[in-house]
């Protein structure tokens, strides 16, 4: 069992905010001591059929002569040692209250784990909300492709990467259209109006079927030459 030493600060017991609905001059209020309570991944239904069944799947798929890929394998086992203690934890102490408690290590996949996927959609929205997209309106765009299109996309990234350029460079025309800009030959490049987004794939619809497509954010204003 891999072992680590971690020491983390946890909420002070006698951290204060104020009363909501008063001014900043009165008295403030305490706030409840949170208390860490580590998550029981074995205990939850997608846990068991995924340990229940994953060794019997995976021979169904020898025997059909369909073998699973590495890389869906390995997360899958992953998954299963994901939060428990007996794959390895860190023991971490509170510098306030000087408590011991355990934490255990963490897949870091992005395939299965409700956990880590969860993990990895928070850290992205809080960077692209503080890091890169400005305050400014937004508006989403959620691209489709024809079903026959869906099955060569699946393992293809380069034409992924290829169609996502050329769906933002229409939405980019789309917008400078509608805002009356047009391309003169003698323009600058930097005078010209471009459009600022990111685009993340889904590969898969609301009823887990095969359902490649594209959602993307763009600045909602108007564009304009030399902005």
């Amino acid at each position: 069992m891999r072992a680590a030493l971690l020491v983390a600060l946890c909420t002070p017991s006698r951290a204060t905010r104020p009363v909501a609905g008063r001014s900043g001059g009165t008295p403030w209020a305490r706030r409840p001591a949170r208390r860490y309570e580590r998550r029981r991944p074995e205990k939850t239904p997608l846990h068991r059929v995924v340990s229940e069944n994953l060794e019997s799947w995976l021979e169904w798929r020898e025997a059909a002569e369909r073998p699973v890929p590495g890389y869906v394998e390995e997360e899958l086992r992953g998954y299963l040692e994901c939060g428990l203690l007996c794959f390895g934890f860190a023991r971490a102490v509170c510098m306030t209250c000087r408590t011991g408690f355990v934490v255990a290590f963490s897949c870091k996949s992005r395939g299965v784990c409700p956990s880590c996927n969860g993990r990895h959609m928070a850290q992205t929205a809080a960077h692209l909300a503080d890091h890169v997209i400005p305050p400014v309106p937004v508006r989403q765009w959620v691209i489709s492709v024809p079903k026959r299109l869906r099955g060569m996309l699946a393992d293809r990234p380069a034409a992924v990467n290829a169609l996502t350029k050329i769906i933002l460079d229409e939405i980019e025309r789309l917008l400078c259209a509608a805002a009356g800009v047009t391309d003169a030959v003698n323009t600058p490049t930097a005078a010209c109006p471009r459009l600022g987004a990111v685009s993340f794939l889904h590969r898969f619809g609301s009823a887990l079927n095969h359902h490649v497509h594209l959602r993307a954010l763009s600045d909602r204003r108007r564009l304009q030459a030399g902005c």
